[in-house]
Order: C-alpha cells, then structure tokens, then sequence
C-alpha cells in the first residue's frame, strides 16, 4: 500500500509540475543520454530536482535519484515520505558533526547500484544576485569516485521566480531545463580546473540574462 501511494503522490507531482511551470526540456544536440550520468545543476529553489525528474523520459526518470539534505527531508513523517518513498532520495547529512558515514560514499553506493544522480555542486540554494554559486568539492570527489559516470550539466531556468522566497503560491511561468553535452574528469586534472570547467559548462546553458 505504502509504495503505490508512493506511485500515485508521484504522478500528481509530476502533472502538478508540468501544470504550474510548463516546463521544457531542451537537450544537447548529442540526443538524450544513453548511459548513467550525475546531473549537476543551478539550485535556486527546492523543487529543482522535480523539474529536472519531471523532464526526462520514463526509462531514465524510473533510475534517477536526487541528492538532497536529510536535515531537510527527515524534518516530519510527510517530508520523509516524499523524499525517501516518493523520490527514493539520497539523503546526505550536511552538517559535518553529524554525519555518520560519508557523503561520497553514500552517492558511489547509489551509483555502483545503478542509479543516476540529481547533484547541486553549490551545495545550497543560491539566494544571491549570482548566476552561480562557487562550487563545493563534492562533485570533483564523486567523479574522482566514479570516473567512467558521465557528468551532464542542467541549466534550470525561472523556477525561482515561480515560487520566490516567502510565497505559498506559485505563480505560473514557463520553465526550461537545459540539458548539455556529458562530460567525465580528464586524467590528471586538478580539483581547481575540474571545477571551474564543470562550472563553465554549466555558465554556458544559462539564458543570457542570467549568465551575464
């Protein structure tokens, strides 16, 4: 019982989504990707991850997971739900005192199992003027991890000003997600120059507005 009203939250999330947002997927001119891959994206509200699940197609939606804060989504029994049953989430600790195993760790574990990963290398949301946020070390530690994962960078673009900070209803606006071409860490490649690429390749999906 408790994974079919999983199944059904789910679907109406997704409708609910598309209704709200109208969202669309623009993908690289390489085509939808073929193999595992760690969607890193721009994180400026927390349903981002929804629009990026909520745009790919069934077979790669059935084996993606986001990577989320479990200090968030363990707050209540419904948070825990959604997160855990719902999105089948990868719940990391993010606070450093707390955390009982390593976050890396825990994403290879999901990964070597097969999953596909839904990663916001700035770590939290970005409330700032900003395009982007400096990048946090995570995504250059998981590829180190797990080198043969294809790195696919998502621009997500006007989810913020659908639901702003401080608003319960959201307000309907189209929505891109844009997927770009996958990328993998170079051999011998520094986390300086790692970062500042996977960075870049990000910058470069963004709507001229927000990219500067």
């Amino acid at each position: 019982m408790r994974a079919f009203i999983a199944k059904l939250v789910a679907a109406v999330v997704l409708l609910f989504a598309r209704a709200v947002t109208a969202v669309r997927a623009i993908w690289d001119e390489s085509g939808l990707p073929r193999r595992q891959a760690i969607y890193f994206a721009n994180h400026s509200s927390h349903g981002d991850f929804i629009l990026i699940w909520a745009v790919l197609p069934p077979r790669l939606r059935r084996r993606v997971r986001p990577v989320a804060g479990a200090d968030y989504w363990l707050k209540s029994k419904l948070r825990s739900f959604i997160g855990k049953d719902v999105f089948n989430a990868v719940l990391i600790q993010r606070v450093c005192d707390e955390r009982e195993d390593d976050p890396v760790t825990i994403m290879a574990k999901a990964l070597s199992g097969g999953s596909s990963l839904i990663f916001f290398p700035e770590g939290t949301r970005n409330q700032t003027d900003l395009p982007l946020q400096p990048f946090k070390s995570g995504l250059f530690h998981l590829a180190t991890a797990c080198p043969k994962v294809d790195l696919v960078p998502v621009w997500i673009a006007n989810l913020n000003r659908v639901m702003p900070k401080g608003e319960f209803v959201p307000i309907p606006l189209i929505c891109t997600v844009t997927f770009g071409a996958p990328t993998r860490l170079g051999s011998g490649e520094s986390k300086e120059a790692f970062l500042a690429r996977a960075q870049a390749a990000l910058l470069e999906l963004a709507p001229r507005q927000a990219g500067g």
